[in-house]
């Protein structure tokens, strides 16, 4: 039976940040504002006043320092607090499909061969731009590759699970090799007026190449793949095409992200670090030995414990990659930044372990061996 390995990522970073301050400014500014215009129905006790926020709040809560996005301008203007972009005439490539695009030519230049040898391709992420037609079908012909492209969505797990899929795609013989991407505009779902969730988020796009190892050159053995689902409320956006049905709710909070923090903090990461521990031991690897751990970047708090939890110890510098303090929470893309860009003092037999984990809830685990 053929095995897969990944054989190359790339990434494609946007080109505005935002920093904790600058983002702080707008929504102190629109905290302000809010207060001083509801002012006699907050001293009524009518209305509850908004408290302000710090670049200290967040980066304590989150390990998030800045995060970068297609939009700047409109996120940071108190009147506005959501990104500009506008709409495309169709005969134009999408945003996210152009993200995409960009990250997808980075691996195949670090793959070094033609695109006639893809034979799929998969977009894996929280949130298409559109219902149809796939995002990955349009990502294939802009790269002009043939064969067949779907896209698929489990939030935050999007790209392990896309890893699992394209990896069963070789090992059936459905294809030589496959191209998963990953285009997140996170801030597109975010409430930037929400204290506990504005700086969550950033934008970014990653792909990845997963090749038929008879034919690869180097690259990471797909050790074993393991995938979970549990269903919960805990993270939700109810944005969909039925929500013109029901005009009273339309622009409701909920049609953006939400979620319940503390909770998800108290049941994901005890599920992730148990089902990394049992999967290490189904396939005989020892958790303890893993040289690096490439996690869904969420949360630095929750990073850690999972890291301590699954290596038995604090995990030593650079054993725990994280770039959330650059990048922010990207969704799926965020622990495939993580790989790319931390994997290149690996000598052949070490073995890491790519980890995401998010709403549903989902989670999956991809323990890779360097060839």
């Amino acid at each position: 039976m053929p095995q897969a390995v990944i054989a190359a990522t790339g990434l494609y970073t946007p080109p505005h940040s935002i920093s904790n301050a600058e983002l702080v400014e707008a929504f102190n500014t629109f905290v302000e504002r809010f207060n001083a215009a509801n002012a006699e129905a907050i001293a009524a006790g009518e209305v509850v006043a908004l408290p302000p926020s710090s670049p200290e709040f967040i980066e304590k809560a989150s390990g998030i320092k800045s995060r970068f996005v297609m939009d700047k301008s409109g996120i940071i203007d108190p009147e506005i607090m959501r990104p500009i972009l506008p709409e495309r005439p169709n005969e134009e490539i999408s945003i996210l499909a152009e993200m995409a695009v960009e990250a997808a030519k980075q691996a195949i230049a670090r793959w070094g061969k033609p695109v006639s040898e893809i034979g799929a391709v998969i977009c894996a992420a929280s949130n298409m731009q559109r219902a149809y037609p796939a995002m990955a079908i349009e990502v294939q012909q802009a790269l002009g590759i043939e064969g067949f492209a779907f896209d698929m969505n489990v939030a935050c797990s999007s790209a392990t699970f896309g890893i699992k899929t394209a990896a069963d795609f070789i090992t059936t013989g459905s294809a030589k090799a496959v191209l998963m991407v990953n285009p997140e505009i996170c801030s597109g779902h975010l409430n930037f007026q929400d204290r506990d969730s504005h700086f969550i988020f950033g934008d970014v796009a990653t792909a990845v190449i997963i090749e038929d190892a008879d034919q690869a050159k180097g690259g990471w053995e797909i050790v074993g793949t393991r995938l979970k689902t549990q269903f919960s409320n805990n993270i939700r956006n109810n944005f969909g095409f039925l929500n013109r049905a029901a005009p009273e709710g339309v622009g409701a909070k909920d049609k953006l992200f939400v979620q319940e923090g503390r909770k998800v903090f108290r049941e994901v990461v005890p599920m992730v670090s148990e089902m990394i521990v049992e999967h290490a031991k189904d396939l005989g690897v020892d958790p303890t030995g893993l040289k690096r751990l490439w996690l869904h970047q969420a949360n630095i708090n929750m990073n850690e414990m999972i890291g301590r939890k699954v290596l038995g110890r604090d995990p030593a510098p650079g054993e725990n990659v994280i770039i959330l303090d650059e990048y922010a929470n990207t969704s799926s893309a965020g622990s495939i930044i993580a790989f790319h860009s931390a994997n290149d003092d690996f000598a052949p037999g070490e073995t890491g372990l790519i980890c995401s984990f998010g709403a549903g809830y989902s989670a999956g685990t991809v323990f890779v061996r360097k060839r």
